[in-house]
């Protein structure tokens, strides 16, 4: 049963709740053009595991891979990349690497997503002009920034942390990518099961210790429809200023 002392910001699951974070009631969400169709897009994504061979235009995949681009990380490095594989030699290569699964054989389009641990020990010049070219950043912050990045990412590998850090931000950009797909009317699925040095192998870089395969996804059109598996309450994985507190 639920407490009753729910905090607010736990209260609100789904459409018909009375309250969402920062006191905003449905009536307030209805208003809001772009925050309800994001609300129904992700609501109505499901993982898809069967595709139609139907391709997916040049300028959709275009559009889709950018916005997962647009994804944020850690100091702006964007250390993760995106390979697209479409051909048939580079789908089965997949279809070996994930142990035959239906996904890579039946999928127009296979997406992996690439975490670059080592991004900081390169030159990424481009990225602190850039954001100081458009006054995203002031010439001191963008000036400071290579050394703070090489620093906090130094740490990190000394505490064996440098991979985990480095996917964390390629499974956000996985993350925009499934919700802008749903929004394009094409299907997904994050993917489990595969073997990490035969996925390298199918994308060119085996052997290197510094890209990291953060997840595999199809994207396509669906050739089957899938129920809600649902979610569970609320108020069992939502909490309050501390763990466990509703």
């Amino acid at each position: 049963m639920r407490d009753s002392s729910t905090s607010k910001d736990c209260r609100a699951g789904s459409a018909a709740d009375d309250l969402t974070t920062d006191g905003l009631t449905t009536d307030d969400l209805t208003t809001d053009d772009d925050l309800t169709t994001v609300a129904r897009v992700i609501r109505a994504r499901r993982s898809i595991r069967h595709y139609r061979p139907d391709p997916i235009p040049v300028a959709v995949l275009d559009e889709l891979t950018g916005l997962a681009l647009q994804a944020p990380s850690s100091f702006n490095l964007q250390a993760r990349s995106l390979v697209t594989v479409t051909s048939p030699a580079g789908l089965r290569a997949l279809t070996e690497a994930t142990g035959g699964q239906p996904h890579p054989q039946e999928a127009p389009v296979m997406l992996v997503f690439v975490a670059e641990s080592a991004a900081h020990q390169e030159d990424r010049g481009d990225i602190w002009e850039t954001a100081q070219a458009g006054g995203a950043w002031s010439e001191a912050f963008a000036a400071a920034s290579p050394e703070h990045a090489r620093l906090f990412n130094e740490d990190l590998r000394a505490r064996g942390l440098a991979r985990e850090y480095a996917v964390k931000d390629a499974m956000i950009a996985a993350s925009f990518l499934m919700i802008a797909a749903e929004a394009a009317g094409l299907a997904t699925s994050p993917m489990n099961g595969w073997d990490e040095d035969a996925v390298k192998r199918a994308i060119g870089v085996g052997g290197r210790d510094d890209l990291h395969i953060a997840l595999l996804m199809p994207l396509g059109h669906p050739a089957e429809t899938r129920a809600h598996p649902g979610r569970r309450e609320r108020a069992l994985t939502c909490f309050s200023e501390t763990f466990g507190r509703r």
